[in-house]
């Protein structure tokens, strides 16, 4: 018995600790046990647990420590002027490590929550997603995206603080892709399956910012433009008919008559969106003057046999059954 308990091995991380206590979870709803926890497991479990916390309480520290170098570096007088911007090389490597050391360790839910504890949200929306180096603005924008990803007391307080509107013009006029794709992403994180995110989204005329970015020459810009948009008329079908009255039928058709690419079928998801239950919308996919029956018709016949452009095709096919053959299609291309 002795033996047995010098070479038990016991769990060396958080992962063996939490599977640790799965087992005697489960140990609990069986017979009982035939005897109780010996004390040398005791004391490891306690250990471990404390090595738990001191690594909490550590990644806090290195919080601390990179919000002092964000906050100590502040912006130069040169940049405050309006002078041009640095060439990617020269950014200021000590801020940039910093930026990354966060957005890493906000991949975590609690440090998400800390480092908004902390003020650095509002370090990051009051200086830098402004700041005159692009590397710097993009940063900020991953961090905020990072920390309110699937974190509605996060969401609300970027909300509070007024960061959506900043994210939404950097989106629609940042002249450095990266920043662009960045600061929708942050947007994306703001507004999805978040009411008060939704609200602000629309009182900014956020759909309008979706439309220009579908239009836009950067090929990630316009991707995350369409699945954004078809995620928010998917979530939210109520506003199907303030997108519709936009124009934004012949601005999808617009877009699908550009060369093709795969975010195209984003596209033709928004569109299959618009004409169910949407009456205004079906009215203006079947507009002969759009020419949109054609340009299903070619584009089905592109796509035929082609297996990684599937899903375009069932959008395609649903699209002409709803709008020109005059039923409804089996659901499965939908309902994804």
């Amino acid at each position: 018995m002795a033996e047995d308990s010098q070479n038990r091995r016991y769990p060396q991380n958080l992962q063996g600790v939490l599977q640790l206590a799965v087992e005697a979870g489960s140990a609990t709803e069986g017979p009982a046990p035939l005897e109780p926890m010996s004390e040398e497991r005791k004391t490891w479990l306690r250990e471990a647990l404390a090595e738990v916390h001191k690594g909490q309480m550590d990644e806090v520290e290195q919080m601390k420590q990179c919000l002092a170098v964000l906050r100590k570096e502040g912006v130069s007088e040169s940049e405050r002027a309006g002078e041009e911007e640095r060439d990617e090389d020269e950014v200021d490597d000590e801020r940039e490590s910093a930026f990354e050391i966060l957005s890493e360790l906000c991949e975590n839910l609690d440090n998400a929550r800390d480092l908004m504890i902390l003020g650095g949200l509002e370090l990051c929306f009051s200086q830098y997603l402004c700041h005159v180096q692009s590397g710097l603005r993009w940063r900020a924008a991953q961090l905020i995206a990072s920390c309110a990803q699937n974190m509605p007391q996060v969401q609300v307080h970027l909300l509070t603080i007024g960061a959506l509107p900043k994210l939404l013009q950097l989106t629609d006029s940042d002249p450095h892709p990266t920043v662009r794709i960045k600061a929708l992403y942050a947007v994306s994180c703001l507004v999805r399956e978040q009411e008060a995110g939704l609200q602000a989204f629309l009182a900014h005329d956020g759909f309008s910012m979706l439309m220009r970015g579908m239009q836009s020459e950067n090929e990630k810009v316009r991707t995350k433009s369409a699945f954004l948009l078809l995620n928010l008329l998917t979530s939210h079908p109520e506003q199907k008919d303030t997108v519709v009255s936009m124009g934004m039928v012949q601005q999808l058709v617009s877009v699908l008559r550009t060369p093709h690419s795969p975010f195209h079928e984003h596209v033709l998801g928004a569109l299959c969106c618009l004409v169910a239950d949407c009456p205004q919308g079906l009215k203006d996919c079947m507009n002969p003057a759009l020419g949109l029956e054609e340009l299903l018709r070619q584009r089905t016949r592109e796509l035929q046999g082609k297996e990684e452009s599937q899903e375009e095709l069932d959008f395609c096919e649903h699209l002409r059954a709803m709008c020109f053959r005059g039923q409804t299609p089996d659901d499965n291309g939908m309902d994804r």
